[in-house]
C-alpha cells in the first residue's frame, strides 16, 4: 500500500466535490433516484474515500455514483470515462505477471495500481452492469477482476464493447497494450 497522504487539502477537496457534483448532474440517467445531497454526506465524512475518488479522477476515471447498495448504506462508484482511463494504461495485470516479464516491463500493474488507489478492478458482472449505462471502451479495453481459476494458469481478463456488444476476452496476464488499462470501482 503506498504511503502517500491519503488526505486531500480543502481547497482540493472543494474542488473535486465541485466536478463529482457536476458529473453526478450531467448524468442522471447513471443514478436514477439518489440525490447529491446524500452522496455529499458521506464524501464529506469520509476523507479517505474522497482521496481514492481524486486518484481515480486524476488518473482519467471520471468517477460517477451508479448505484446505492441498501444493505449496507454505501454509494458505489465507477469509472465512468468513455475509454479506458489515459493515466492507467500499458500495465499487465498482476505483480506476479510483471515480475514474469524478462523484458520491456509495464510500468505497473492494474491490481497493485487499482489498490493503491483505495479502490478496486471492476468484476466481470460490474463491467456488463456499466456498459448498461452507456457505451464505454469501443476503442480501448480494460481489464476486470480475473477469477483465480483462471489466473492459476496464467491467464487474465479483459472486456470491451464493440459491434454494440459487450465481450469478455482472456489474455497472458503478463501482456499490456497502450489501449488497454482498466477501470475502478470504489464503496463510500
Amino acid at each position: 500500500m503506498s504511503t502517500k497522504n491519503k488526505n486531500l487539502s480543502p481547497d482540493l477537496q472543494d474542488e473535486l466535490l465541485k466536478v463529482l457534483q457536476t458529473r453526478f448532474e450531467k448524468n442522471m440517467h447513471r443514478h436514477k433516484g439518489l440525490k447529491w445531497a446524500d452522496v455529499v454526506v458521506k464524501l464529506e465524512t469520509s476523507p479517505e474515500k474522497l482521496w481514492s475518488l481524486n486518484e481515480m479522477e486524476e488518473t482519467g476515471g471520471e468517477p460517477d455514483v451508479v448505484d446505492f447498495d441498501t444493505k449496507t448504506g454505501e454509494y458505489i462508484f465507477y469509472d465512468c470515462v468513455a475509454e479506458s482511463p489515459k493515466g492507467r494504461r500499458s500495465y499487465c495485470y498482476d505483480n506476479t505477471a510483471l515480475e514474469a516479464r524478462k523484458q520491456h516491463k509495464p510500468k505497473n500493474n492494474a491490481v497493485d495500481a487499482a489498490q493503491e488507489m483505495g479502490a478496486a478492478l471492476l468484476t466481470e458482472e460490474e463491467y456488463k452492469a456499466l456498459q448498461k449505462l452507456g457505451e464505454f471502451d469501443t476503442k480501448t479495453s480494460s481489464w476486470i477482476k480475473t477469477p483465480d481459476e483462471i489466473r492459476k494458469h496464467g491467464g487474465a481478463i479483459f472486456a470491451d464493447r464493440r459491434y454494440n456488444h459487450v465481450f469478455v476476452y482472456h489474455n497472458g496476464a503478463e501482456s499490456y497494450y497502450a489501449a488497454r488499462g482498466f477501470r475502478c470501482s470504489l464503496r463510500v
